[in-house]
C-alpha cells in the first residue's frame, strides 16, 4: 500500500475513535501493534497489543466522562509514516485539555504496526489524566 492508502487508514482510525466504533477500529490494528503514550503520567507509556491498545481508548473515554474530542486536522503521508495532526479537548472535574497533538504511524498491509503519540504540552496531558 502506498501514502494514499496509508492517509485514508489513519482518517477512517480517526473517524472510528469519534464514533466509539470498535470493531473499525479492531481491524486497523494488527493483533501485536504498539501505541506509545509519552510523558510520565498513569496512562503513559507502551500499549501493547491490539487488545491493549483499545482498553487504552476505553479508558480515555472512561477517566473524561466520554468528553474527550480529537478533531483530525491535517494527515500527511509518506514512503514510511503517515503523520496525523490533532486538536484534543476534554474536561474532567474541574479540568479542562485543550492542546495540539501528533501520532506518527506506521503501516504496512493496511494496518496500524506502530503508533507514537507527541503532544503539545507532556506534562499537561500528565496532570489531566491523573
Amino acid at each position: 500500500m502506498g501514502a494514499t492508502e496509508d492517509i485514508e487508514v489513519v482518517r477512517r482510525g480517526f473517524a472510528a475513535f469519534s464514533a466509539g466504533d470498535m470493531a473499525t477500529l479492531n481491524d486497523l490494528f494488527t493483533e501485536d501493534a504498539v501505541w506509545h503514550v509519552p510523558g510520565t503520567g498513569p496512562l503513559s507509556g507502551a500499549k501493547e497489543g491490539r487488545d491493549g491498545i483499545l482498553t487504552f481508548f476505553g479508558e480515555l473515554m472512561t477517566r473524561s466522562g466520554g468528553s474527550l474530542k480529537v478533531d483530525l486536522e491535517d494527515v500527511v503521508g509518506g514512503d514510511q509514516h503517515t503523520l496525523a495532526m490533532s486538536h484534543n479537548r476534554a474536561s474532567r472535574d474541574a479540568n479542562t485539555l485543550d492542546q495540539q497533538s501528533v501520532i506518527v504511524f506506521t503501516l504496512r498491509g493496511g494496518q496500524v504496526v506502530e503508533a507514537r503519540q507527541y503532544f503539545e504540552d507532556t506534562a499537561l496531558n500528565d496532570a489531566f489524566w491523573q
